[in-house]
């Protein structure tokens, strides 16, 4: 299954959608999603209810995810491309 369609504002604070048997079975985003968000995914994977996880656990507006998404997303991959690295020596 291919990721559920989004608004694209949802979409945008979602790091990973897992799939499991052709159904969504996890959803990862950057932080805690709220309460319309998570009704959103529901509707979106046909009623059904992915694990929902979060990388970080502060709360942010949502006007300092539009302030900050880019920084925090580049900061992210470079960290994550850093530990993959380090791994590899």
């Amino acid at each position: 299954m291919k990721r559920p369609p989004l608004r694209p504002y949802l979409e945008d604070r979602i790091f990973e959608v897992r799939c499991t048997d052709g159904m969504v079975s996890q959803i990862t985003s950057y932080f805690p999603l709220g309460e319309s968000e998570m009704r959103e995914i529901f509707l979106a994977t046909g009623g059904t209810k992915p694990e929902i996880r979060s990388i970080f656990a502060d709360e942010i507006s949502d006007e300092e995810w539009e302030r900050t998404r880019t920084q925090i997303k580049k900061r992210f991959n470079d960290e994550l491309i850093g530990i993959g690295q380090k791994n590899l020596i």
